[in-house]
């Protein structure tokens, strides 16, 4: 993204991740000082040695990786919904916009039997497009070779792509991975739609034109704001939290549409990449979520949440609105151009995410060739 760019975007909306950060480190008793050359060591029997207390610390440690990732996820997710009701009390509000129609135009939207793709699809379709709708558990975006074959097939139709909307996904999931090994969120949510994205780019170019570039729309939320990107252990293999691995998906998902514009600039093709954050919104992705958790949204849901029609909102204001036409890199919430958290415009991080992408889903890193 242009420095120009960022310096023209607006901190709107979303509370940022700097007003909300905590603490991520804690203090640690000193270690026991070893005894001196020839003095004798007496442990009474019965009394805890030194490697008790090791694992002692130890699994302090382990619980307290896995407990901030769920503080920082709750915070953030507090924050926005607050925001959304007094946003929802301001009196007046902006009318609904209207968008041009589409006039026979190609969409693929994932995830899009229901829930904010379902409302994404329906709209899209209500103003003319053609809309294909590929739901995770059919077109299994956890699955390198499905997404595959869906190409393949998708290319033997022989018609264009204007619109792809990644928008499926999973959240709070026990750990388990995907046919291809990969730790679920960070698999299905991310690397899915990163295969996918690249096997349809494409498509996307002999699609877009000077006047209408072909766009690309990845679902990431404010969670993001509170992910942390660990190049050495993307699979959570050391400290599984579901909500540190859905908070990382999520980043990374930011961090791939902003390399992605890069490349498409650089390339000269008419296509644009922006991210949506579609809110807090009242889904199905919360069935993972403890009994507690359930309760309070079930009894709260109809105040602070948006409905899935409002969160599909910004997802189709990106695919179709005149006044994104030849603009992409952006990070979009309540049709705002909005700042995402500073580490996602790290070009460094960007590229290396990249790389490893290519690595896991096995495809050229068309990307090293501008280093």
């Amino acid at each position: 993204m242009p420095r120009s760019e960022r310096q023209s975007v607006r901190a709107v909306q979303p509370v940022t991740a700097a007003a909300l950060s905590l603490p991520l480190g804690v203090g640690s008793a000193a270690a026991p000082r070893p005894p001196s050359p020839g003095a004798e060591t007496h442990t009474h029997r019965g009394a805890p040695g030194p490697r008790p207390r090791a694992e002692g610390r130890e699994a302090a440690m382990s619980l307290l990786s896995r407990a901030l990732p769920a503080l920082r996820l709750y915070c953030i997710g507090l924050a926005v919904a607050l925001h959304q009701l007094l946003r929802r009390l301001r009196p007046g509000g902006a009318p609904a916009p209207v968008f041009p129609t589409q006039n026979g135009n190609v969409a693929i939207v994932t995830g899009g039997a229901k829930g904010i793709g379902y409302h994404t699809v329906k709209h899209l379709a209500r103003l003319g497009m053609h809309v294909i709708i590929v739901e995770f558990l059919h077109c299994d975006l956890a699955s390198m070779k499905s997404i595959r074959q869906f190409v393949q097939q998708f290319r033997a139709k022989n018609c264009p792509l204007h619109v792809l909307v990644n928008n499926a996904g999973v959240m709070l999931v026990p750990e388990r991975k995907t046919e291809d090994g990969f730790e679920e969120h960070f698999g299905l949510n991310y690397l899915g739609h990163f295969l996918l994205t690249n096997l349809l780019l494409e498509t996307l170019k002999q699609s877009g034109t000077r006047s209408h570039n072909a766009r690309v729309i990845t679902v990431a939320s404010a969670t993001h704001y509170v992910g942390r990107l660990h190049l050495n252990d993307l699979q959570s293999r050391c400290s599984y939290s579901p909500h540190g691995a859905y908070a990382q998906s999520k980043l990374a998902l930011v961090l791939f549409t902003y390399r992605l514009q890069h490349l498409i600039t650089s390339d000269g093709n008419h296509v644009t990449a922006n991210v949506v954050d579609p809110g807090v919104v009242n889904t199905e992705l919360y069935k993972n979520v403890c009994w507690a958790t359930k309760v309070v949204k079930w009894m709260t849901a109809w105040l602070f949440f948006k409905t899935p029609e409002e969160g599909a909102s910004t997802s189709i204001y990106a695919a179709v609105s005149p006044e994104l036409e030849g603009v992409g890199g952006i990070y979009l919430y309540n049709e705002q151009r909005t700042k995402s958290t500073d580490v996602s415009y790290d070009e460094e991080l960007q590229r290396r995410l990249w790389t490893e992408s290519c690595k896991m889903t096995r495809i050229s890193d068309v990307g090293s060739r501008d280093l």
